[in-house]
């Protein structure tokens, strides 16, 4: 197993997912989308929004090293582990119910990329 791949892949993963529920909370907290003021504020001034696009900024350049330095066969399918960490952050964070089809394919979408990792 590359464990320098799978170890960038989980920390580009984590950090995918983490913008994502920045995301969801930023847009929770922001007025419905409009063209006045009130929308733009409460859309700049949103801490959440902000650590979201760090995140996702992050994440980006991260994915650049993985790719510059690794096959794209090998690396591209480790994205999905971005679903894992998303699936657990939605139970987390938003306290959303996961039926067992779910983790079912979780635990395929792991598998998976353990052995494309090998």
């Amino acid at each position: 197993m590359n464990i320098s791949l799978f170890s960038l892949a989980l920390v580009q993963s984590a950090l995918l997912a983490l913008g994502q529920v920045m995301l969801k909370l930023a847009l929770l907290r922001m007025d419905p989308f409009s063209w006045n003021l009130s929308f733009w504020r409460s859309l700049l001034l949103n801490w959440q929004f902000a650590l979201c696009g760090l995140c996702f900024g992050t994440a980006s350049l991260l994915w650049m090293y993985i790719i510059r330095h690794y096959p794209l066969s090998a690396a591209y399918p480790l994205v999905s582990l971005s679903f894992a960490f998303g699936m657990i952050a939605a139970i987390f964070f938003f306290h959303e119910h996961v039926d067992l089809t779910k983790w079912i394919g979780l635990i395929l979408i792991v598998a998976g990329c353990y052995l494309i990792s090998k």
